[in-house]
């Protein structure tokens, strides 16, 4: 267990045998790789974050951004890591050759990026914030835009921010009060306060480049009034050479519970009055262009909170595996044993592992479905993709980063006191965890998206024919020995949850339109946990038949032989693993979810109807 990140044996099955990702390598578009190769860098990718980006996390947590005399100073190894980072070629991963790109699929990088968030969520937000800032000049950016900030920012020189949040206007963008002012040469003048902003300063490059949401003076009130401009921290002359300061500056940092080697900052701009700003796209397109990166954001936040999922599982296992505690239950003379020996551990541990496991399919699902949309000729079937892409995004989003901080609690709890301790870093991931659960719109944000919207695409039809295309893999999984109380399970758990769509609006019709948005969260975990049934049942079906497969090639026929060969083959135990977890998951889980679809259908309106001072 040399790799305490992820599962690379996991990663390479959810892609290659159970969603067999290598298919897109038949498309011109991505016909330069093969499965071999792309195997091979994600081998590096895990490399990389192993043995440069978790050492730098664990550090920086101790060390933390610093302000001082009005600069910010990140960690120390930050930028050198941030630029061997790029020049191995994952900030430019997926784009093409021209920007300095690989080309790779977008899957491929939601993978690699599992690995890397599992190591140092912080420096992510540099690589992240830097690629979305860019990748909105590409699409979005006039030709002189794209030759200024495109090769600097794509080549690692440059870094990107999102410059959205200020105190009245949160989650409510359209509250934003940041003023833009037109000048007679076609530029912007900038005056306001952005607060919260993700690596709004520091010292990792020499240029930082702000995407500004502002409302130009005179424009309409509200979202759609909203413009966004490029605002670089330093001036770029005709030349390509950084020019005078723009009148940007960090006036502090946040003094966070995590991510502490990520600066938090909060921005004034035009305080002098001269800080200049240059319209990206037209006006009052801001919230159409910052919209553009949504859902990509989005499940990349998710991959966040899978990262931390994976790498509290993968601590905790080993803490698990030898730390020994007390006698074992079977054999009370045995002495001490492994806590893994332990019903309770044992219990906690497969909990997490088949969570883990079944959402790493449906995050990677979720980005295949994007790849396919860009390489299929068939009309309906991108628009059957972009369908489940937008139905599955809030759920990707938002059921991850809840486990995250959840599992980070569990890893404290198999470490006991010691876990509680900075000793080990598990108490650090619980720390670090709880914000993914409000970066690109909390989960309450995610969940009214998904049942007011997302469910109600074409008239409920996207989602309906969602549960419906699982009946296939469903009825191979119910050939399976010893599935069959499994299956009536989940069966009748996803069959209770396709009504809940028309109870919602049912219920709001009786009540108001209040009753779906108290509603909202817990069908989304409903959602969540019957979604992650699924693919763990996919995966279950794809191990069986290979471990059928090496039954047959040694010739074992009787449960006895069966038993030993899988506790002495590593493959046979990973792939046996596959099964039990989607046993476990849905014999233990999904009871509850029946439970909370059960009070989905109640309809206790209490919460709404309490008066203020009852709280």
């Amino acid at each position: 267990m040399a790799n305490l990140l992820v599962d690379e044996r996991d990663v390479k099955f959810a892609l290659f045998e159970q969603l067999k990702v290598q298919d897109l390598c038949a498309s011109d578009r991505f016909s330069g790789w093969n499965e071999k190769v792309l195997g091979l860098l994600l081998s590096e990718a895990s490399k990389f974050a192993e043995k440069v980006l978790f050492p730098l996390n664990i550090e920086g947590d101790k060390v933390g951004a610093r302000f001082e005399g009005g600069e910010v100073y990140s960690v120390p190894g930050t930028a050198e890591a941030y630029q061997s980072f790029v020049e191995n070629g994952w900030l430019t991963a997926c784009e093409e050759e021209t920007l300095g790109g690989q080309g790779l699929p977008h899957v491929i990088k939601n993978a690699a990026h599992e690995m890397f968030f599992a190591a140092n969520f912080p420096f992510m937000c540099y690589v992240n914030l830097t690629h979305d800032a860019a990748k909105l000049i590409e699409l979005f950016g006039s030709e002189q835009q794209k030759s200024q900030y495109l090769h600097k920012m794509y080549g690692g020189e440059w870094l990107g921010t999102m410059a959205l949040t200020e105190p009245a206007a949160g989650s409510d963008v359209g509250n934003i009060e940041f003023k833009a002012t037109r000048n007679t040469d076609g530029t912007y003048s900038l005056v306001g306060q952005k607060i919260f902003i993700t690596n709004g300063d520091s010292d990792v490059c020499e240029n930082t480049v702000h995407m500004v949401l502002a409302r130009i003076e005179g424009d309409p009130a509200g979202t759609k009034g909203l413009s966004i401009f490029i605002v670089p921290k330093f001036k770029i002359n005709s030349d390509g050479s950084l020019g005078e300061a723009n009148d940007v500056k960090c006036i502090g940092i946040e003094h966070k519970m995590g991510i502490k080697a990520s600066p938090t900052t909060t921005m004034s701009f035009g305080e002098k009055g001269c800080c200049t700003g240059y319209l990206l796209g037209k006006e009052q397109d801001g919230i159409k262009i910052m919209f553009h990166m949504m859902n990509a954001s989005r499940l990349e936040v998710g991959m966040w909170g899978q990262g931390t999922c994976s790498v509290s599982y993968m601590h905790a296992l080993r803490y698990a595996l030898e730390r020994r505690q007390g006698q074992s239950i079977a054999d009370p003379d045995s002495g001490q044993v492994p806590i893994i020996h332990h019903p309770d551990i044992r219990r906690t541990l497969l909990m997490m592992k088949s969570y883990i496991q079944g959402m790493r399919a449906m995050l990677y699902y979720c980005g295949y479905a994007m790849d396919r949309m860009a390489v299929v000729d068939n009309e309906e079937e991108k628009k059957k993709l972009q369908g489940i892409v937008d139905l599955l995004i809030p759920l990707c989003k938002a059921y991850p980063t809840e486990k995250g901080v959840e599992f980070a609690s569990h890893a404290i709890q198999v470490y006991g006191g010691y876990g509680y301790t900075q000793e080990y870093p598990v108490e650090q991931f619980m720390r670090d965890s709880k914000v993914a659960c409000i970066f690109e719109g909390t989960t309450g944000i995610q969940a009214m998206d998904l049942a007011l919207r997302k469910i109600r695409m074409k008239k409920g039809q996207v989602f309906a024919e969602f549960l419906k295309d699982m009946d296939g893999m469903v009825n191979r999984a119910a050939e399976l020995p010893g599935l069959k109380k499994h299956i009536e399970q989940f069966e009748r758990t996803k069959s209770a949850l396709a009504g809940i769509p028309a109870h919602l609006a049912e219920g709001a019709e009786a009540n108001g339109v209040h009753y779906s948005y108290l509603k909202a969260t817990p069908f989304l975990e409903a959602f969540g946990d019957v979604v992650v049934a699924w693919f763990l049942l996919w995966g279950a079906v794809v191990a069986h038949g290979q471990l059928e497969e090496l039954f047959l090639k040694k010739k074992l026929e009787d449960a006895e032989s069966r038993k030993s060969f899988i506790q002495k083959n590593t493959d046979a135990a990973f792939l046996d693993g596959k099964i039990r977890s989607a046993q476990f998951f849905i014999g233990n889980i999904l009871p509850v979810t029946d439970g909370k679809i059960a009070a989905l259908a109640w309809g206790d309106v209490s919460a709404w109807e309490a008066v203020d001072k009852s709280f």
